[in-house]
């Protein structure tokens, strides 16, 4: 009996625990899982990558509002004072802090920015059932390679806890801004959820053959 190990090009790793699976051909609207964690690996669904683009596009054009409108508004002592996301990050712009504003505009608004521009070039013509633009797979490995520096989420975990604190020294009001990052978090968590990176290899692959 062989114990030669399958061609690499049959086998998938988990993206969570790189716990090693061997690729088969799934029945229509099924899924394949992770044994050891339960990520999901493999999918037929081909409803999935039209819901992955939708979802990339309506947090684009959140994140676009998240950046435009007021974030929170303070009253204390008389005083009005609004403030954006734009404004919270060139508060760090003076002095030796600059490095830190230019650091926090790239964490929680050019890469998240980046990353889904980079999902929405390379995912659209697979919707379409079109040949994928050139690039779209560099463009698909940038958006990969950028999701562990995405770090919008950690930006609102961070507000909400400075509001709490805030909140019994001055009125704090919530401005549409915010409301539309923690839509940008709710739906990127979604989206990395329902994304089947090796079913989007596989055809921008095989449309590019």
């Amino acid at each position: 009996m062989s114990n030669a190990l399958p061609p690499l090009d049959d086998l998938v790793a988990c993206p969570q625990c790189d716990t090693l699976h061997r690729a088969q051909t799934l029945p229509p609207g099924t899924r394949a899982c992770c044994q050891c964690c339960g990520v999901v690996l493999m999918t037929s669904q081909p409803a999935a990558v039209a819901r992955v683009l939708s979802l990339a596009l309506t947090a684009f054009v959140m994140m676009i509002a998240a950046i435009s409108f007021p974030f929170l508004t303070l009253d204390a002592g008389g005083l009005h004072n609004a403030t954006s996301v734009v404004d919270a990050i060139l508060a760090f712009k003076e002095g030796y802090a600059f490095p830190l504003a230019v650091a926090v505009a790239f964490f929680i608004v050019v890469i998240p920015l980046i990353r889904l521009t980079a999902l929405i070039y390379a995912l659209g013509p697979l919707v379409r059932e079109k040949t994928p633009r050139s690039g779209a797979r560099k463009a698909f490995g940038l958006a990969e390679r950028l999701r562990p520096w995405s770090m919008a989420e950690i930006f609102i975990v961070g507000v909400t806890v400075a509001l709490i604190k805030v909140a019994g020294l001055a009125a704090v009001t919530i401005g549409p801004a915010f409301w539309a990052f923690a839509g940008v978090v709710l739906i990127t968590v979604l989206k990395d959820q329902l994304i089947c990176r090796y079913s989007i290899w596989e055809a921008l692959e095989q449309s590019q053959a």
